[in-house]
């Protein structure tokens, strides 16, 4: 952490900013905006764990301010619990399958699926249906954390294709996401990968995400339900550029 310049603290303290805006407005975000640029500057894996408490507990705040906005018939805890059980098979799995190219499947799927939003503007997914099937996409989105450290796109695709409203999708995607993070934390913690040091380095990038999510919330209660789709969409076609770009480099370089 000393080898750190000032300069560079303030990049990544930026990051961490930008990334809180855009968990504030669309309940997703923060880690692909935050993790390249912390990664930048430290190791990879490092990165990836001084996220993982801002994840915990920005989830369980977007939980809790969104829990009257919940699904009905456990739909979230139901894509939740699904998604808890495919992280820990997707982390036993990552040993043995090439999470590369599982991750250039999912991002040839979700640009697969904005071509149809794009093509058919009015494709929506009926709550029965989403009902009879959160499970097994819980699962995908799960294994896919497990595997290639990454679910939004799985998991705000399936959402997204829902059309709910701003409340309701960022209450069901904190839920999902909070179970990913204490999978996470488990995992990470087991191979001595959560330290007392790396633990203090998580919190210390609480501060920039507690000032930007409201501002972000704010920002995206001023957009119509068009707009706010149309953003989701956006975010995901960032979240898969960026997987597709780390999955291929990793491939190349296997």
């Amino acid at each position: 952490m000393s080898d750190i310049s000032f300069f560079s603290l303030a990049i990544i303290a930026c990051a961490l900013f930008l990334g809180g805006l855009v968990k504030g407005a669309t309940g997703a975000g923060t880690p692909v905006v935050a993790v390249p640029v912390i990664a930048a500057f430290m190791d990879i894996r490092l990165a990836v764990v001084i996220m993982v408490i801002p994840n915990l507990v920005t989830n369980v705040w977007q939980q809790w301010q969104y829990r009257a906005w919940r699904l009905p018939d456990n739909f979230a805890v139901r894509f939740a619990v699904a998604g808890g059980l495919g992280a820990f098979a997707g982390s036993v799995l990552l040993t043995s399958l090439d999470a590369d190219i599982l991750s250039i499947l999912l991002v040839a799927a979700v640009f697969a699926y904005i071509g149809i939003r794009i093509g058919r503007p009015d494709f929506r997914l009926p709550f029965a249906r989403a009902s009879q099937i959160v499970l097994p996409m819980g699962i995908v989105g799960g294994m896919l954390q497990g595997m290639a450290g990454i679910s939004a796109p799985a998991a705000v695709s399936f959402l997204n294709a829902m059309r709910l409203e701003r409340a309701q999708f960022i209450s069901t995607v904190s839920t999902f996401f909070v179970a990913m993070s204490v999978v996470q934390i488990i995992a990470l913690s087991y191979f001595g990968l959560m330290t007392p040091t790396t633990i203090g380095m998580s919190l210390a990038a609480l501060p920039p995400l507690f000032v930007s999510m409201p501002l972000g919330a704010w920002a995206a209660r001023k957009m119509s339900a068009k707009a706010f789709d149309r953003a989701l969409l956006i975010l995901l076609a960032v979240l898969s550029i960026r997987l597709l770009y780390t999955s291929v480099e990793g491939f190349l370089n296997s």
